[in-house]
């Protein structure tokens, strides 16, 4: 059974930083691709990010590139996800997918506002 825990989001004030983590289990974390979506309230769930298996090979929206680096540890099965110069319209609620799985987590909470 898959299981993914978001944590680590917050409110935080525009440029600021924030890092997310996704603790993952029921699955072989180390042979498997990573995501990190957000979806924003009366908005469409939206792909942020991707991370290959040995996290050599990263993608990043172009609405986050630059801002925010996709990272993982396969000795603690977790994805994270570094938001740095946050801006208003980065609040939403995030969370980090096995790509081939359905199961998606509660999410984490991420909220720029001053």
């Amino acid at each position: 059974q898959v299981q993914l825990v978001e944590s680590g989001g917050g409110l935080v004030q525009p440029g600021g930083s924030l890092t997310l983590s996704c603790a993952t289990s029921g699955f072989t974390f180390s042979s498997s691709p990573m995501y990190w979506y957000r979806q924003a309230p009366g908005k469409e769930r939206e792909w942020v990010a991707t991370i290959n298996s040995i996290g050599n090979s990263k993608m990043h929206a172009d609405s986050v590139k630059g801002r925010f680096t996709i990272s993982r540890d396969n000795a603690k099965n977790t994805v994270y996800l570094q938001m740095n110069m946050l801006k208003p319209e980065d609040t939403a609620m995030y969370y980090c997918k096995v790509p081939r799985f359905p199961s998606w987590g509660q999410g984490t909470q991420v909220t720029v506002s001053s």
